[in-house]
């Protein structure tokens, strides 16, 4: 629907156009209708170019605690990666992140936070489309009917549900139920973009692929309606691990103090957490996750953060000791942080942040109203 009250179609025509017919006629024509004439044209050209030229990818990282490293290197740094060769979408999930307690005044900070931080690490707003999931309401009905299509059985399997639930229990608080169903949002998620391709850590593959059966099984039920996604897994950097107890994730949320490595660290807190980093017994510098986890994780890290393959990080520590790999770990890490934390305060002062989110939201809304209307009718909600 137009400003003015006119419905635009697919090819950028109008009908019920009272402000074209003013201006046919010589008459001044209010300047706003005219630029929502232009920016729904702008919308509608991308959503064309999108569709012909790039296959789309999905991706988002929770505003809930303060990015860590193995965030940009699983996430942020993917995105950066990608967003030539693809249409991205990049959405902050807050409605997930209320799956466990929140600070209402810190979440709705950090979502401002999170996003100047993929600015600032490389994210081009031109490039992506970014936006909050919480202002397209269209996630949430559309994992409604994804819930009715879901089996219990399928989601008492989830490996991320048990995990999250254990550390609930052994924090004597109550499970909510948006723990148990949080995958099913997160297929929404993705399947409201009818996006392609899913960049994800190892960890998370499991809910890309109830995304594909969720999607497929409604396919079947209902005709071709969802683009039946596949799991992106970077080959490096799609899982950092935990610095003091490296068999685990570096996590947001570890009560560690020296178990991550925030991107707001300052110099000596990342430089001490790296030097304090659990190693392995024995001597010599290689990559072997089983028997060396500790020191498979450095040199995971080192080989990120110094844009080389992990074969050419082995060779070049190949006759180092543990001491001198930490040092060299802490130089590269503490050199990108330092460059970074310049970037994303210029950036939260300016009002990029904002403008990129009003534009993502309402990019976004015009693909998802397009897909759940389609799969509204097809379940038979609403008036024909």
């Amino acid at each position: 629907m137009r400003a003015d009250g006119g419905v635009f179609k697919n090819d950028g025509a109008a009908t019920n156009a009272p402000a074209c017919e003013a201006a046919e006629n010589g008459y001044n024509v209010n300047v706003d209708v005219w630029r929502a004439v232009a920016k729904r044209l702008e919308l509608d050209l991308r959503s064309e170019i999108g569709k012909t030229m790039k296959k789309r990818l999905l991706t988002g990282l929770q505003p809930s605690g303060v990015l860590t490293i193995g965030n940009y290197c699983g996430g942020i740094k993917q995105v950066v990666n990608y967003q030539n060769d693809y249409e991205t979408f990049l959405f902050v999930p807050d409605m997930h992140a209320i799956t466990v307690p929140q600070d209402p005044e810190l979440l709705h900070r950090r979502i401002r936070e999170v996003v100047g931080m993929y600015l600032a690490c490389g994210v081009s707003p031109d490039e992506n489309h970014i936006y909050i999931q919480s202002e397209v309401p269209q996630h949430a009905n559309l994992s409604w009917i994804l819930e009715c299509t879901a089996y219990m059985g399928e989601m008492s399997r989830m490996t991320q549900f048990k995990a999250k639930s254990e550390e609930q229990e052994k924090k004597k608080k109550e499970i909510g139920c948006g723990l148990f169903t949080y995958p099913i949002l997160m297929a929404a998620d993705i399947l409201l973009y009818n996006a392609h391709v899913v960049p994800t850590g190892a960890d998370q593959k499991q809910h890309v692929e109830l995304a594909r059966n969720l999607a497929q099984r409604f396919n079947a039920k209902y005709g071709e309606t969802f683009v039946v996604p596949e799991p992106l897994i970077p080959t490096v950097g799609a899982k950092i691990r935990d610095l003091q107890a490296p068999e685990k994730k570096m996590s947001k949320s570890c009560e560690n103090p020296k178990a991550s490595i925030f991107l707001t660290d300052t110099e000596k807190e990342a430089r001490k957490k790296i030097m304090s980093a659990v190693t392995d017994s024995g001597e010599g510098v290689y990559f072997d996750e089983a028997n060396k986890p500790g020191v498979s994780n450095l040199l995971t890290i080192y080989s990120v953060f110094k844009g080389i393959t992990i074969p050419d990080a082995e060779k070049h520590f190949e006759n180092a000791r543990y001491g001198d790999l930490k040092k060299e770990v802490a130089e590269v890490v503490c050199s990108f942080l330092a460059e970074l934390q310049d970037k994303f305060a210029e950036t939260m002062k300016s009002g990029i942040v904002d403008e990129t989110l009003d534009r993502g939201r309402d990019y976004a809304r015009q693909i998802a109203e397009e897909t759940y209307d389609k799969a509204r009718r097809l379940v038979g909600f609403g008036r024909v």
